[in-house]
């Protein structure tokens, strides 16, 4: 695995380790606090939406080689490219996300409907000129990974709830409500591992 010439003592900056992996926020005084999140599957590590920070191979390694990177959302492109390029993999896309391949700075593969070799299934959640967003979901592992549409900003929040809806989403992703997650992962704030389905209930206002 290639390394990164950054200094490798160095870790990201907010890093949530889980059963399934770890989360990073690269820079968590940012607004929009993006996370980025390195998924283990039997195939490998796969990095979801990331952001390069200073330190991330020597985090990875501990996790294990890199299988690939996928993009979820049209405007996570991020460091999707230059990240696939140093771990010599491809950059991943689910099918149909013309935007996001428009955006991205590199040719990408289509994920079709899981992530190879791994039990994360691939589920469109919008798709749209204005707006291009899959989801993840791993049934074994009872792991939700949804970018952008929920997060755990302020802005996203109602009250006290842990978890809510980007503020331009008009109508809460119902389709969400059938799964039953110890874990949903976010693309901007922390994510949840704990009380998970019950933040997500509140979330999409069925509690």
């Amino acid at each position: 695995m290639a390394d990164t010439d950054a200094d490798d003592d160095a870790t990201p900056v907010e890093t949530t380790e889980w059963e399934g992996g770890f989360s990073w926020i690269a820079y968590p005084d940012e607004d929009a606090r993006r996370a980025s999140h390195a998924l283990t599957t039997d195939a490998g590590v796969w990095l979801v939406d990331p952001v390069d920070v200073d330190g991330l191979d020597a985090h990875l390694r501990e996790a294990g080689d890199v299988a690939g990177v996928v993009v979820l959302q049209d405007r996570h492109t991020r460091d999707a490219a230059a990240v696939a390029r140093r771990h010599d993999v491809a950059v991943s896309v689910p099918e149909g996300m013309a935007l996001t391949r428009e955006k991205l700075d590199a040719d990408a593969d289509a994920t079709g409907s899981a992530l190879a070799g791994s039990a994360y299934e691939v589920h469109e959640l919008r798709s749209d000129d204005e707006w291009e967003e899959a989801v993840l979901w791993n049934a074994e592992r009872e792991t939700l990974l949804v970018p952008e549409t929920l997060g755990t900003l302020p802005a996203f929040r109602d009250g006290g709830d842990a978890l809510g809806v980007h503020p331009a989403v008009e109508e809460s992703p119902q389709e969400l409500a059938e799964r039953d997650p110890d874990h949903v992962l976010v693309g901007h704030g922390t994510s949840i591992h704990e009380d998970a389905t019950a933040a997500l209930t509140a979330a999409l206002g069925l509690d």
